[in-house]
Order: structure tokens, then C-alpha cells, then sequence
């Protein structure tokens, strides 16, 4: 497009000038645009497409991609902490309770940028990239953490429940603050089965549903457990 066309021409003054060269022919011409068209628009849609193809073949598993968009992007002048940024993002979104080391090395990673700057830095955004490449993948906290949030908008807000409430003060507790809460830590398996956390108007929601990949695999064989076990103290009351 016109931007486009405007970018290389810049991009040829610029060449021409640093040369100083008094007219551009076919060989400068050629020559410059090989150099350059391997950059790109730092605002604009190739940066964006770019930005779009790391992060796709981050959570496609493909690590040799991965690291191809990077150096990419890394080669054509973008800016390594904005990269560090979204490689920590990926880690959040896409990796998750699925492997907790991703985003541990993913925020290591960032600020191994920040102390070594370019070029050696690089190197530390390059190998979290195939860690995320090759790590067990699972977007269910991402999943549940959108649920929530529009749960929230559209069901409004709701009481705190007596027995949740902190009580700092004497009057609170002859409010029953607090009063009838069980704390988990002094129950069996330290856990309080049969407890409710959510407001009393409102049904208990599941939000979070975990994955069987990674470390979610025993996550979710937890919470089933924890469910049968509080489904087994409210059935006995």
C-alpha cells in the first residue's frame, strides 16, 4: 500500500544519503532492498503479522518456528523488550498450570534482557521461545479467568458470606463476622470438606477446568477428589 511504498522510499533516501550516493541505479537499488525488506514496519500490519506468527507457533508446539519469527523480528530492528513482554504473555495464556517452570523462564528470560541488553540477551528470549515451543500446552486459566470476569459483569456484585468476613473489631464479631468458619488447616487432609466460599444467593460455579496435559493432569485428579469430598460432608448433612 501507499505506507508501504512511502517506508521503502525513506529507507532509500536514508541508504543514499549514509552512501553518499548522488544517484540511485539498478544495482544500489537492488542491493538496498535486500538489506531492508527483511525489516519491517514497526507499527504496522507485517510487524503485527509477525508478532501473530511467533505466538501461533509458540502454542502449535513447533519450536523451530518459533525461533525463526523471533530472530525475524529480532533481525528487522524490533524492539527485544516489547518481545520479552509477549513471550511472558504466551507463558500466561497458552502454557499456564500445564507447566509452571514455562512462565518462571519466561519472566527469567525478560530479565536476563534487562541486565545484558542486546546482543547477548537474545539468547535468553531465544531459549524461552522453544521451552514454550515444546512445553505442555493448556489455555484453561486463560478460559477461566475470561468466564469470570463475564460472569462478574453480568451477574453483578453480591454479600460476602457471614462466616467469610473478617472481624477486627467486637462489634463485628457480635455481628457473627467470621463466626462458623472453618479453618482449613485443622481439618482432616487440611482441607474443609464441604465448606462453601461463594455468596449464599449465588450456585457454586466452575470456572477453572483443567486440563489432562502437564501438571494440570494431577490438578484436576486434585480438585475431582476435593469434589467427591465435599459432595460426601454436604450429603451427610
Amino acid at each position: 500500500d501507499a505506507r508501504r511504498l512511502l517506508n521503502v522510499l525513506e529507507q532509500l533516501q536514508t541508504a543514499a544519503q549514509t552512501a553518499q550516493v548522488s544517484s540511485i541505479d539498478s544495482d544500489f537499488l537492488d542491493n538496498t532492498l535486500a538489506q531492508n525488506l527483511r525489516r519491517f514496519d514497526k507499527g504496522g500490519e507485517a510487524f503485527y503479522d509477525q508478532i501473530s506468527a511467533l505466538h501461533k507457533s509458540v502454542r502449535g508446539s513447533s519450536p523451530d518456528a518459533a525461533l525463526y519469527w523471533l530472530v525475524r523480528m529480532l533481525d528487522g530492528g524490533a524492539d527485544a523488550r516489547y518481545l520479552s513482554r509477549r513471550i511472558v504473555r504466551m507463558a500466561w495464556e497458552d502454557i499456564g498450570l500445564a507447566d509452571p517452570r514455562a512462565i518462571q523462564l519466561a519472566n527469567d528470560a525478560a530479565q536476563t534482557y534487562e541486565r545484558l541488553g542486546s546482543p547477548e540477551g537474545e539468547l535468553a528470549l531465544a531459549q524461552a521461545v522453544l521451552y514454550l515451543a515444546v512445553a505442555a500446552k493448556s489455555n484453561a486459566g486463560y478460559v477461566a479467568y475470561n468466564a469470570a470476569r463475564a460472569f462478574v459483569a453480568r451477574e453483578g456484585s453480591r454479600d460476602v458470606p457471614l462466616h467469610l468476613r473478617n472481624a477486627p473489631t467486637q462489634l463485628m464479631k457480635q455481628l457473627d463476622y467470621g463466626k462458623h468458619y472453618r479453618y482449613a488447616h485443622d481439618e482432616e487432609g487440611g482441607f474443609a470438606a464441604g465448606e462453601k466460599y461463594f455468596p449464599d444467593d449465588m450456585p457454586e460455579v466452575s470456572f477453572y477446568q483443567p486440563t489432562e496435559r502437564g501438571l494440570e493432569g494431577k490438578i484436576a485428579e486434585k480438585l475431582a477428589h476435593l469434589r467427591e469430598l465435599d459432595a460426601a460432608a454436604r450429603g451427610k448433612k
